[in-house]
This record gives C-alpha cells, sequence and structure tokens, in this order.
C-alpha cells in the first residue's frame, strides 16, 4: 500500500511527530534547567507549538511566558530563548532520537491573544444576542 503525500502547505505525518518530540523535550528541558541569562531566569515558559521543516533541520517553536501577556515580553523572552539555542540545541540532541537535532528558532506564539480576542467578542451583548437568537 502506496503512503499518500501530504496536501501542498501541510505537514506531513513524520514532520507532526517529530514536531512532537521536540516539543514534550524542550518542555522538560526548560524546566529543570537554570539559566544565568537574566531573562530567562525564573521565568516560566509555554511551548505551544513546534513546526518542523520537511528535512527535520529546522525547528520553529512558538513560546510564550506564563503570566506575561504584554507583547514586550513574549518578544523579549523569543529573544532569550534565541540566545541560548545553541545550549538548548545541545540539551536536546541528548534527549531525542532523530537523525539531526534540528537547528531552533523561537518564536513569540500570539495564538493565545488572538484566542482571547476571539472569547471577548463572542461575549460582547450585541454579537451574543445575534448567535443565541438563531
Amino acid at each position: 500500500m502506496a503512503r499518500k503525500p501530504a496536501p501542498p502547505g501541510m505537514p506531513s505525518q513524520r514532520q507532526l511527530r517529530a514536531g512532537e518530540l521536540v516539543r514534550h523535550a524542550l518542555s522538560d528541558i526548560l524546566s529543570r534547567e537554570a539559566f544565568r541569562d537574566p531573562d530567562l531566569e525564573n521565568a516560566m515558559i509555554t511551548v505551544g507549538e513546534v513546526r518542523c521543516s520537511p528535512d527535520l533541520k529546522h525547528a520553529n517553536i512558538f513560546v510564550t511566558p506564563l503570566g506575561d501577556d504584554s507583547e514586550e515580553g513574549q518578544a523579549k523572552l523569543a529573544a532569550a530563548l534565541n540566545r541560548a539555542a545553541g545550549f538548548l540545541r545541545t540539551r536536546l540532541g541528548r534527549e531525542i532520537d532523530l537523525r539531526y537535532t534540528p537547528e531552533l528558532h523561537f518564536i513569540a506564539d500570539k495564538s493565545y491573544d488572538e484566542a482571547t480576542a476571539i472569547d471577548r467578542l463572542l461575549m460582547d451583548p450585541r454579537v451574543r444576542r445575534d448567535v443565541e437568537g438563531q
């Protein structure tokens, strides 16, 4: 039985599995490692999603700090993690079983902000009236 290729623009099963493997390992590493960078000391970090390139050599990691919803705080965290990417990649290589340990690229995750904005819109009395009226 032949495998179906993923539709264009969609990640393959292999990319999804590798992304989840990296996400779980990074979450463990970030929770137990001590960092010298003042921006990462005592930071509680949520790894929301990991998107791997088709060759699995690059990983875009979407992160957000717990308790700091400001865009400045998110950008500061992503910049600090990008500075520590080499260290984290070394630790990750010891944790996961992939042929290549991917290059790590940290990006501030805006999806939580977007979900909060949509919830706020749906709770608006005018919108709620229209939705409940159906």
